[in-house]
């Protein structure tokens, strides 16, 4: 691993097909107020005209290419080519305010000893602004438990130390939709993740090419909690929700593939639900 340079910021820009809104997202980042940074772009295979817009930022960004492998092998590529003490990941549909990366370089430098932390966020869909639910409300510290029914972590809206990824591991690569949601779950479950109170961070929604929109997360939620689990990680009371939530999203996602006709698949899912009791899973 590359040598950290001290308070250097690496940002980390995985795109596919994304040109239309990649360059509101990499002219949000060169407009930041911190320096030190480096900013890295990983086109996942882009086959749209991607290559040409970033010809525009030759002498400002460093751009990384791979056949596409999804957005957890471009993000992993880029976090292990860089070289900045401090990670910040953007994806390639939102947008930073301009002092976003400043605040939380400031909070480090405040706490040494945490290793993560986010903003708070402003919602856009379909170009209007929304406000999130009370569900998706942020809470600052050891957030496991709360983390476990649906993903309180934005990666746009994180920044960490970049040694946080040799105690807890890199993006799952075999996860096609919620691979942040199971890294923030491991390092959750040991390490607080702080919020910063302010609204760093300009997060995009409703379009059509949104990874969430053609995969059931759920599935993969499931497989995230049964990881971590089998690992024999979690304290006692970490492992007593992880069970209880498992069960909930193993018969919901179980009886959802048998109204779909996925007998098979249904069939294994409330096997699952069966063998969870309230202390952990049966096996």
């Amino acid at each position: 691993m590359k040598k950290m340079e001290e308070n250097l910021v690496s940002v980390i820009i995985p795109t596919f097909n994304r040109a239309w809104t990649l360059k509101n997202a990499i002219d949000s980042v060169l407009a930041q107020d911190y320096k030190p940074m480096e900013v890295i772009v990983i086109d996942d295979g882009s086959t749209d005209n991607t290559k040409e817009l970033l010809k525009e930022y030759t002498d400002k960004i460093q751009v990384l290419t791979q056949p596409n492998k999804g957005v957890s092998g471009a993000r992993n590529k880029g976090i292990k080519y860089s070289k900045g003490e401090f990670i910040a990941l953007l994806d390639s549909d939102d947008a930073w305010e301009k002092n976003k990366v400043s605040c939380q370089v400031d909070f480090f430098k405040k706490n040494p000893h945490a290793l993560i932390c986010q903003t708070e966020e402003i919602w856009i869909r379909n170009n209007r602004r929304v406000n999130p639910r009370k569900k998706h409300k942020k809470p600052s510290g050891m957030i496991f438990n709360a983390s476990l029914e649906l993903c309180l972590v934005s990666p746009s809206a994180v920044m960490m130390r970049k040694k946080l990824f040799d105690l807890k591991g890199y993006f799952n690569e075999e996860f096609p939709v919620c691979e942040d949601y199971d890294l923030w779950l491991r390092i959750s479950a040991e390490h607080p993740v702080f919020l910063i109170d302010i609204p760093g961070t300009i997060k995009h929604g409703g379009h059509k090419d949104q990874l969430s929109a053609f995969h059931s997360q759920d599935k993969y939620r499931i497989s995230s909690i049964l990881n971590l689990i089998h690992g024999k990680t979690l304290s006692k009371d970490q492992e007593k929700t992880a069970a209880k939530v498992l069960k909930e999203k193993c018969f919901i996602y179980g009886n959802g593939c048998l109204k779909r006709g996925k007998k098979q698949e249904g069939n294994y899912y409330l096997g699952l639900y069966n063998s969870v009791s309230g202390s952990g899973l049966q096996v």
